[in-house]
């Protein structure tokens, strides 16, 4: 059982965690609205379809942690916008593939640079990229734990 020193240990880890992963968020959407017209949710989904090429809906939603319907809903909205279409996927009639338009990697390659510059202005210009490394390393082995281990994945 956890000490009382090594709980509010953890208290902390968790509070620098979260807040610190909403202000960089909240920061990278406000850059990627004000230069690209979009927010890090969209450019994320975005970028993943680009580097995952013919992802279904269920991969997307496995791979943010969210349900099937929210990732649904999202990839209904990018295909509003132009930016995916859904293809047949010729191994399951059920399903569909998911493909970026010229439109959509357009988009994405064009907010890249931002996206990349601003993570390097808000966490290396504040901790530097050896303390980056260190952490994203630590971070890595935790979420590899949580994902194996189905923790925090919705159920819809």
């Amino acid at each position: 059982m956890a000490t009382t020193s090594a709980t509010g240990g953890l208290a902390a880890f968790f509070d620098d965690l979260v807040r610190s992963e909403t202000r960089i968020y909240n920061a990278v959407s406000d850059r990627l609205r004000a230069e690209h017209g979009i927010v890090a949710s969209q450019y994320e989904m975005l970028r993943f379809l680009r580097d995952h090429p013919g992802s279904r809906v269920a991969d997307i939603a496995t791979a943010f942690a969210i349900g099937i319907g929210a990732a649904s809903k999202g990839i209904d909205r990018h295909e509003a916008q132009s930016w995916v279409a859904r293809l047949p996927n010729p191994a399951d009639r059920r399903s569909s593939l998911i493909s970026l338009t010229e439109r959509g990697a357009a988009l994405v390659a064009a907010a890249e640079q931002t996206f990349h510059g601003h993570l390097e202005e808000l966490i290396t210009g504040a901790i530097g990229a050896e303390q980056v490394a260190a952490v994203g390393a630590t971070l890595a082995v935790l979420r590899q734990a949580l994902e194996e281990a189905r923790v925090g994945t919705p159920v819809g």
